[in-house]
């Protein structure tokens, strides 16, 4: 579950970005399992956000709860536990351009100190789903932008995590395939992982639907649900 209560993020340091990318008293609750698309314009708080729950950044006021944490007093010590909670996915797909695509995946297992043995069984079975098993000893130069971004899809779904984020993810692929990345992420969710997807891309949204949250000045100015294809309220 994630819950922010009354949080505010203040950009204190440079006057000019004292309103872009600040939070103002956003509340929020996203349960386990829901598929969450984040959208709105530059600036509004959508980073901010993602900072927030990735601890790269603390609240000015109020209190963040993810995963069975309170954020706002997280020992220093059980943060790396907490991130293994997430998997995160990022625009600029971030492989390891020397290891093979098997390595890339496997690369997070071994680092979380996950047995030989659950590597094997893992990393083949989190290809498969993205369906890159023919690509395992393959480098990310030999693949094309979408089979990266699947790569990167699998190494985040790798560790089991309770929560998915999603930053831009199909920023630097054919828009074609954008939907096929969306319709694996939503795969991921059946599984058991919350997904929260930032999107500046609206006619995937729509496509899709389901719970859709815009951010406007560091506000959440629509929480709610749309059905795909279309006819839901205007975001």
């Amino acid at each position: 579950m994630i819950e922010l209560k009354n949080v505010e993020v203040r950009y204190k340091d440079n006057a000019e970005r004292d309103s872009r990318g600040a939070l103002a008293g956003v509340n929020l609750r996203i349960n386990d399992g829901e598929f969450v698309f984040i959208v709105g314009d530059s600036g509004a708080g959508k980073s901010t956000l993602l900072k927030l729950l990735t601890l790269e950044k603390q609240p000015s006021a109020g209190r963040v709860f993810v995963n069975g944490y309170n954020l706002a007093n997280i020992k220093p010590h059980r943060v790396p536990n907490y991130r293994r909670t997430i998997g995160m996915i990022f625009q600029d797909f971030r492989l390891i351009p020397s290891m093979t695509v098997y390595d890339n995946v496997a690369y997070v297992l071994r680092v979380t100190d996950k047995s030989s043995r659950f590597i094997r069984q893992r990393v083949p079975y989190v290809l498969s789903l993205v369906k890159l098993s023919e690509k395992a000893k393959s480098y990310p130069s030999q693949l094309s932008g979408g089979e990266q971004q699947r790569v990167a899809i699998a190494r985040a779904f790798a560790t089991e995590p309770k929560l998915i984020i999603a930053d831009e993810p199909t920023g630097n692929i054919d828009p074609q395939l954008s939907y096929d990345i969306v319709s694996l992420l939503l795969d991921l969710n059946k599984l058991g992982s919350t997904v929260l997807m930032v999107t500046h891309d609206h006619d995937l949204v729509q496509y899709f639907g389901g719970r859709v949250m815009n951010l406007k000045k560091g506000t959440v100015t629509y929480d709610d649900y749309i059905p795909p294809d279309g006819g839901g309220a205007a975001i």
